[in-house]
């Protein structure tokens, strides 16, 4: 008959339980941190894709449940000159926004970078823009854009005495189309000045003193220097600021709703009008799954941009 010891009682109690040995598993830790924003993005992001792709495939309608009819929807959609017209101005406010950010944005970002006064204080500034909540910048704008008590049209026709009559900002498809553009560069400066200025101040000193010593240009040092040394920045930023941009609905359905005359319709907004109010579930899910490979475009574009930017550092694309 064996005897516990004082000792042996002590080692075991010493030695971890399987709970513990478990939790010392570095690959169950890792299962165990990651599960619950897996089971998120599967609640919140994979199934309602999934249920929309299910959907674009239907003819469903708001109370009734569909059958399946294909690519019905997807070729009604080629037939639909809204919604062509949707695509075209999609891609316009997309490519004429984000070029007028990431130029604003950069010179901003080149700017702060500097020693200048109040360093600090304008960077807070600067960010506000991207902290209000959308829908208060685009009743702000709204007002703005009001053809009767718009700010902008009080300084030109009583302030300064340049015009006669009030501008309609959004009584007709061009000025409505800019005036939403303007709109959401003003919005999305903060988020680019902000991500590139973090990227210029990981650039070290020393390679700009260098080129000085060499006798370089502000421009030569900017396109051989800054530029390159960006470029993964740049392209991540870009990638995300096109996806916000052309997926971009509350500025534009709280200023426009579309019009005039369906004129400013982005496919986010196109989508909910034929989904939601119109009861459309099927064809409002086919124009919204139509949204994917222009995402998925920007997505390669970041792609081969960093992989450019390996090429560059001399390293293998492989």
């Amino acid at each position: 008959m064996s005897v516990t010891t004082a000792s042996d009682w002590v080692r075991r109690r010493a030695e971890p339980n399987w709970l513990a040995r478990l939790f010392d598993y570095k690959p169950f830790l890792v299962f165990a941190c990651l599960l619950p924003a897996v089971g998120l993005l599967l609640v919140f992001l994979t199934y309602p894709l999934g249920l929309g792709i299910y959907l674009a495939f239907t003819d469903t309608t708001i109370g009734r449940s569909g059958v399946w009819v294909g690519l019905e929807n997807f070729e009604y959609l080629l037939e639909d000159k809204l919604w062509w017209n949707a695509v075209f101005f999609s891609i316009f406010y997309t490519a004429v926004a984000t070029i007028g950010k990431f130029g604003l944005g950069l010179w901003l970002a080149l700017l702060l970078n500097n020693h200048v006064p109040f360093k600090s204080l304008l960077r807070a500034i600067i960010l506000l823009p991207w902290i209000v909540p959308t829908v208060l910048s685009a009743i702000a704008f709204w007002w703005i854009y009001d053809p009767q008590f718009s700010i902008i049209s009080y300084l030109f026709v009583d302030v300064l005495g340049w015009r006669t009559t009030n501008i309609d900002f959004i009584g007709s498809a061009w000025p409505a189309r800019f005036s939403l553009i303007a709109a959401n560069i003003w919005r999305g400066i903060p988020f680019v000045a902000i991500s590139l200025l973090a990227g210029l101040q990981t650039i070290s000193p020393s390679l700009y003193e260098a080129a000085l010593l060499d006798g370089s240009t502000a421009w030569q040092r900017f396109r051989f220097i800054t530029f390159p040394m960006l470029l993964p920045i740049l392209a991540i930023v870009m990638t995300f600021s096109i996806i916000f941009t052309f997926t971009d609905f509350q500025l534009v359905y709280a200023i426009t709703r579309g019009g005039p005359v369906n004129s400013t319709h982005l496919l986010a907004t196109l989508a909910f009008q034929r989904g939601i109010p119109g009861g459309q579930l099927g064809e409002g899910a086919a124009i919204a799954v139509s949204m994917i490979p222009f995402l998925v475009a920007a997505t390669l574009f970041s792609y081969f941009a960093l992989a450019r930017r390996k090429w560059q550092q001399g390293e293998s694309n492989d």
